[in-house]
């Protein structure tokens, strides 16, 4: 049982790791998403959410949905086209970079 255990946590952790985007490559990708979510991923119109200080598995849960037409909102269509040329790398890398960043609050 213990081993079983053992192994679920390595697992765990590989996984973890293996997820983690470079935040420096993610700022670099992130030019196209300023035009609605800031430069620095605070929004200056409300109808477009603040990135910066998200949390990295929600911002990857979420860009995911997009790509996969499967979250609605009233940008959703903005969004499906955007996330449609991301792959799996720049997702994890524009999430470690708006995760990294100061909110607003």
């Amino acid at each position: 049982m213990k081993k079983l255990v053992l192994s679920g946590l390595l697992a765990l952790c590989a996984a973890t790791a293996q997820a983690a985007g470079d935040p420096v490559a993610g700022e670099h990708k992130a030019r196209a998403c300023a035009v609605c979510h800031g430069p620095e991923g605070i929004s200056i119109s409300p109808l477009f959410p603040n990135l910066a200080g998200q949390k990295e598995a929600y911002l990857v849960s979420a860009l995911k949905a997009f790509r996969a037409e499967e979250r609605r909102g009233a940008s959703a269509e903005i969004m499906w086209g955007q996330a449609a040329i991301l792959s799996d790398e720049d997702i994890d890398d524009l999430a470690a970079y708006f995760s990294n960043l100061e909110t607003a609050f």
